[in-house]
């Protein structure tokens, strides 16, 4: 199995899943400020040229919240996804806030040309990232993260995800002090043997 990723991006999230469940991959690291994601042999690959991209032998898959759903399904005996329906729904409620509203929030900051030509709309996308990003931190302190991880004490799907995220969130201008149970969620997280085996490889920069 191989992994496209870059550093500092959402690809990480399947990184840190990937050692959790403990199944055995090939990192393949792109460069970003090359523009190698844009080439063809990586379009090649995944036309949308994005990361992350997980090469099966069934095929590749794309699509961070796609990706985490199949590594915890390869290994069913690590609970990565909670057996309860209910909770399964409540875990995946929160993966796809963080894909439809806190990870666009943050690429406004960068990118702008997505969903805009002029420039002073750009610019203002750009200034406005530390408050919809705090405005997102505040929804998950108080509605999506249980403590010490998204569905309590077990360690799921959406805990490599929200702490991709989460390292983000000083660089976009967020004030960190003012979220007591993101804080503590990222220290839980860095405990973590996959989390930190990620950090050695540079993958956070």
């Amino acid at each position: 199995m191989k992994l496209y990723y870059a550093p500092n991006t959402i690809s990480i999230a399947s990184v840190i899943a990937l050692h959790e469940a403990e199944i055995a991959f090939d990192a393949l690291r792109l460069d970003f400020a090359s523009g190698e994601q844009t080439k063809p042999d990586y379009h090649a690959i995944n036309p949308k040229g994005r990361v992350p991209a997980l090469i099966t032998d069934q095929g590749i898959l794309t699509e961070t919240g796609a990706i985490l759903d199949y590594i915890a399904t390869l290994a069913p005996d690590k609970g990565l996804v909670p057996s309860d329906p209910w909770q399964a729904a409540q875990m995946r409620s929160v993966m796809y806030y963080l894909a439809s509203t806190m990870h666009v929030n943050h690429a406004h900051k960068m990118r702008g040309h997505r969903w805009a030509d002029d420039e002073s709309a750009r610019a203002n996308m750009t200034a406005k990232v530390p408050q919809t990003m705090t405005e997102s931190c505040r929804f998950i302190e108080e509605n999506a993260l249980a403590g010490p991880f998204v569905m309590g004490e077990t360690l799921t799907i959406a805990d490599p995800y929200l702490y991709t995220v989460c390292s983000w969130l000083e660089g976009d201008g967020v004030d960190v002090s003012a979220f007591p149970k993101i804080l503590a969620f990222r220290v839980a997280m860095q405990a973590r043997p996959s989390v930190k085996l990620a950090h050695e490889a540079g993958m956070f920069g």
